[in-house]
């Protein structure tokens, strides 16, 4: 059955028009899915990585950096729809602060990076076939964005989802959509190759990239950190930062015992028995910020030489075919993850930045956190600490979509001088709230309010 279901698998995405690399790509994997492997990654096949240089130990000259982000091209991954939060359009149209969304910070962030480095700076966002129109709909108001005839965006690639039970591709007649999934950002390399955006690059004299989630507005363009990157001469880069007790689930890169090869584990690689090792800060001190630098020569040699297929670790993920539905038809989607490609490149490696690099937004928590006083917005989309950020946790039921967080926090509390601020239940904020210390607002049944002008800890 599992050869029929493959050719019936690739039989669907070349009627979707789906590009060969990434049905060669999806080839591979299936037949990894077949043959059982697990894309688990056990604790005793890797040693922990330890030894990390600091982006604040290393010299570059001015010279470097502005010779380096002349040759860089800036990506940003925009795929997701930020269902999780409520939303239907892409996640990165969601506004942050002051009426400016991701989108819009970044593009400042951008357009600040060539004005003070004279560079060409190209950005590019990775979509799926859901966030493509919107987003291309919004940069419409940038006149001055592209670069070089460039396109702003290129399409992710899509793949069936398949039967847990037999691995043919589902059907949900119901929803046709829903039949497929995007393949995880792995997919990037192959989009890139497939779409012919990496050869235009190429062509146009580009030589490095920086690739980021969207959401991380931390990742602006840094001139130092390309000057660091191109001196070093390596193929690919990874950004770290030192793990806290607060981030247990963030993937890691650890060293392969077998050939001393970096690589990197994510919690869908890791034994729920091994979990307490994984998520030990102590034993793997850094985590991965999903910040890349790659070299673009070197992918596309590495990219021709395996006919397109990176080998990166699979992603076994078990799901139902409509997310909503858990009654619906088990599936298996596979999938890999982007920074996994520094195990595919000799020579790879990781520079340890400053927290501020890292400022991603997952759910209204973070959200809140960035609409506070905690930072300051500045004219080039740059989103500056002015305090220690302190922990927030609101209550799911309550704040979990961005429709029902901003009923009940419609203007964000000064956070700048609070330690902890956890909210259960239901609790409206009124304007001019202040939040001092640890606070912890308690359910006791009924919506409460906060009135205007209340400090909350004193």
């Amino acid at each position: 059955m599992s050869n029929q279901g493959l050719e019936a698998a690739r039989r669907k995405m070349k009627e979707a028009g789906v590009s060969r690399p990434a049905i060669e790509v999806f080839s591979h994997y299936y037949r990894m899915l077949e043959s059982g492997e697990t894309g688990l990654i056990r604790e005793d096949s890797i040693t922990p990585l330890l030894d990390v240089p600091s982006l604040d130990s290393v010299e570059v000259s001015d010279e470097q950096a502005r010779e380096a982000i002349g040759a860089t091209v800036i990506i940003k991954l925009n795929g997701g729809l930020g269902t999780s939060m409520g939303l239907d359009k892409a996640k990165n149209l969601l506004e942050v602060r002051d009426g400016l969304t991701f989108l819009d910070l970044i593009v400042r962030q951008v357009q600040a990076a060539r004005r003070d480095h004279g560079a060409r700076l190209p950005l590019l966002f990775m979509n799926s076939f859901r966030t493509e129109a919107d987003t291309l709909a919004h940069l419409a108001r940038y006149d001055d964005l592209v670069v070089d005839g460039l396109p702003l965006s290129f399409l992710q690639n899509q793949e069936p989802k398949l039967r847990a039970d037999d691995l043919t591709p589902v059907e949900w007649p119901a929803d046709p959509t829903l039949e497929w999934c995007p393949p995880g950002h792995g997919d990037l390399y192959t989009a890139l190759y497939g779409s012919g955006v990496l050869q235009q690059l190429l062509d146009k004299g580009f030589r490095y990239a920086c690739i980021s989630n969207g959401d991380n507005l931390g990742a602006a363009p840094d001139a130092r950190l390309a000057g660091w990157f191109a001196a070093s001469g390596a193929p690919y880069a990874a950004e770290l930062c030192r793990r806290t007790v607060n981030d247990r689930k963030g993937g890691h890169l650890a060293i392969r015992r077998s050939d001393g090869q970096l690589i990197l584990r994510d919690t869908a690689q890791t034994a729920p028995e091994e979990m307490d090792f994984f998520t030990d800060e102590h034993r793997h001190p850094f985590f991965h910020t999903n910040n890349l630098w790659f070299d673009l020569r070197r992918l596309m040699e590495i990219l021709m030489e395996r006919n397109a297929v990176l080998g990166l670790p699979m992603i076994r993920n078990e799901k139902t075919v409509d997310p909503a539905d858990g009654s619906s038809t088990p599936v298996i989607q596979v999938e890999s993850a982007m920074g996994a490609a520094i195990e595919v490149f000799p020579g790879a490696t990781a520079i340890c930045v400053g927290r501020d690099r890292f400022q991603p937004v997952k759910t209204t928590n973070e959200l809140l956190l960035l609409r506070s006083d905690v930072y300051r917005l500045d004219d080039d989309g740059h989103l500056v600490a002015q305090a220690e950020t302190p922990e927030v946790s609101l209550d799911s039921r309550y704040y979990k979509t961005i429709q029902k967080f901003e009923e009940r926090i419609p203007e964000a509390p000064s956070l700048k001088d609070a330690q902890v601020l956890r909210v259960k239940g239901d609790w409206t904020f009124g304007r001019g709230v202040r939040v001092v210390g640890e606070v912890e607002l308690h359910d006791d049944g009924d919506a409460r309010v906060v009135a205007d002008g209340t400090t909350l800890g004193e």
